[in-house]
């Protein structure tokens, strides 16, 4: 028998030796490749900190102790460690196991995780409670995959800093977030890799000096009035220990033997510390040390050769989107192209192959990303920002202040908006037409398949306002392809013209819209099929010929109806008057929305077609 198979706690960790914790690590990291290889998820990430995660459960006392991941794609082994071996099985399928912390799955979750940079702040709210309440438990956070690029980290270690609050941050340092990281920060820390770990040497100073007669003290004293410069000629930088903190490290991430005497050492010490730990992502499985950028998220795949079970010909709407900006960028020598560490996720590769010189990417950093293209913009340039829906929440107040009062040019492409799955409520993209149709100044636009995403993009090239594009994750579709009038602005597309009855189609709900249709044309009816293509500003001449013409009328968004498409229409229709046609609208409810498959959930939420065929048919009658 395994150890693995004996841990069903933090406490049975603790029964084991150093030997047993090194046996357990390799067992974790292939028990992680078999299941994920099964299920999908974040592989690499988690490889990295199985030896860092072992000593932290070893060294404190989980659900007690509170211990807070950052992103929460590190965070499968505390997972394992928690009593959830079975829910692999389930891993972010319909009801099954959440991909990240989550607090209602298990106590031993401290906080919520989704979103990258946010430990230190959850961290340091959770110490100074304790302290408030007067309770005594450690708290930990534990911040790298990138996550030190985003501002929000800093403001919370200038505040740790400053509070003087007990806690421990863990600096997982494993040079990646999801692609290589970029900026000053990631070459300050290259350099720390490389310096002699400055509080060893300081403290082995101390003490060596203390225990001198007579003379100890006083050249003691000496050097800490010359301190900075020692500090200086150690470390290229002591940017941690100026914000307040005490820094430990560089220290090996694999070494558990280490990490556990270390641990216990600064749970000792009274004030936040920062233990920077090295880590290599993907560690133990070769497919994924030679490409953690692949394995960091990755579907179903064969452990023997790391390649991917399903393999689809047709081109995503990432790739899509990439190749079209890649054309368009040689006729318009303005546009460039700006990333939050996701080069290869957004589709922008080949950009920033091609143009490097038109490339910008600035870390796990939205809200500076959007300001920074509001300067780009006001300095001539065209940029075009390729962010997923669910990230570009955090850009909301930039938006706002630093794009749509000042009218700027700035082309934001909405990845993954919609239902992206797997990920689940931390990342479905069904927020991004309710919160971008109330700014003043932002066309919102979005295509029903590949073709009309091209057109899009192009029509936003030329429009030079503030211009949202939102589309899916996934295979870009093929429907209608060669059938679409040129895009205007605010103006719907007729597809079928019918009597009675309009359903109307926002961006890729047409699929959903295309059966709704042939089913009701089966049935005897004569619907009108419209494409919306803009959410704001909206066709208001589409919107009065459905309400003085029709007796009822459809919306299709895959959205929160609260805010959305459907919540456009009824307020256009309040406008028109009273008396017209009935508007019923699909949508997802007031809600965060599962992991599951694309087509479990819109089948959950009755917006699959067969559903929303069933629900028109009892309006009608």
């Amino acid at each position: 028998m395994g150890y693995l198979e004996k841990i069903n706690s933090p406490k049975d960790l603790k029964k084991l030796d150093m030997r047993a914790l090194d046996e357990l690590a390799k067992e974790i990291r292939a028990f992680l490749v078999e299941n994920i290889s099964k299920t999908g998820g974040h592989l690499s990430s988690s490889l990295g900190v199985v030896e860092l995660t072992l000593a932290l459960h070893y060294c404190f006392n989980c659900p007690r102790d509170k211990i807070v991941w950052d992103v929460g794609h590190q965070a499968y082994v505390h997972k394992i460690l928690t009593g959830r071996k079975e829910g692999f099985k389930t891993l972010r399928k319909l009801d099954g196991m959440s991909g990240f912390p989550r607090p209602s799955e298990s106590e031993c979750d401290a906080f919520n995780a989704g979103h990258s940079s946010t430990s230190v702040s959850a961290a340091l709210g959770l110490a100074n409670a304790r302290d408030m309440r007067k309770e005594s438990y450690n708290v930990v956070a534990v911040i790298g995959d990138g996550a030190m690029t985003g501002g929000m980290a800093y403001e919370a270690l200038n505040n740790a800093g400053q509070l003087k609050t007990k806690m421990l941050i863990v600096l997982n340092d494993n040079q990646m977030s999801i692609s290589a990281n970029v900026g000053a920060i990631s070459n300050y820390l290259n350099q720390l890799r490389l310096a002699p770990t400055y509080v060893t040497a300081k403290k082995d100073v101390q003490k060596t000096l203390k225990k001198l007669p007579v003379i100890g003290d006083s050249v003691y004293n000496f050097l800490g009035r010359t301190k900075e410069g020692i500090k200086h000629s150690i470390l290229p930088s002591v940017m941690f220990e100026q914000l307040g903190l005490t820094y430990i490290g560089p220290v090996d991430g694999h070494d558990t033997k280490k990490l556990i005497q270390i641990i216990n050492r600064i749970k000792k010490l009274d004030e936040p510390v920062l233990l920077h730990v090295i880590t290599k992502k993907g560690k133990g499985y070769a497919p994924a040390e030679e490409n953690p950028s692949k394995f960091h998220g990755i579907g179903a795949f064969d452990p023997k050769t790391g390649e991917p079970l399903v393999k689809s010909s047709k081109p995503t709407y990432s790739k899509v989107f990439g190749k079209k900006l890649v054309q368009l960028a040689a006729q318009y020598k303005d546009i460039c192209a700006v990333t939050a560490a996701m080069p290869s996720g957004t589709g922008l590769e080949q950009f920033a192959l091609e143009y490097p010189d038109r490339f910008f990417d600035v870390g796990i950093a939205e809200e500076h990303a959007v300001t920074f293209c509001g300067g780009l913009s006001k300095g001539g340039c065209l940029p075009v920002f390729a962010v997923y829906s669910t990230f570009l929440q955090r850009s909301y107040d930039q938006i706002i202040h630093d794009i749509c009062i000042q009218k700027l040019p700035v082309i934001l492409a909405v990845d993954r908006a919609g239902i992206v799955g797997d990920d689940g409520e931390t990342h479905q993209g069904i927020f991004d037409i309710s919160f971008l149709n109330t700014i003043p100044n932002m066309t919102v636009m979005a295509p029903k398949n590949k073709k009309e995403l091209e057109d899009m993009l192009e029509f936003a090239v030329e429009l030079r306002k503030p211009v949202a594009i939102r589309y899916p994750r996934g295979a870009a579709s093929d429907i209608m392809n060669n059938a679409q009038s040129p895009i205007e602005l605010g103006k719907s597309e007729y597809i079928y013209n019918g009597s009675d009855i309009a359903v109307v189609s926002y961006g890729t709900m047409m699929e959903v819209a295309i059966g709704v249709y042939e089913r009701l044309i089966k049935d005897g009816a004569k619907p009108t099929l419209i494409n919306a293509r803009f959410s704001s500003p909206l066709d208001m001449d589409m919107a009065e010929d459905l309400f003085k013409n029709y007796k009822y009328v459809f919306t299709l968004e895959d959205n929160v109806l609260r805010g959305g498409f459907g919540s456009v229409m009824s307020q256009a229709f309040s406008k028109i008057g009273t008396g017209g046609a009935l508007l019923q609208c699909f949508g997802f409810p007031d809600c965060f929305v599962e992991h599951g498959t694309k087509a479990q959930l819109f089948e959950r939420y009755g917006l699959d077609a067969l559903s929303v065929y069933e629900k028109i048919k009892e309006t009608i009658g």
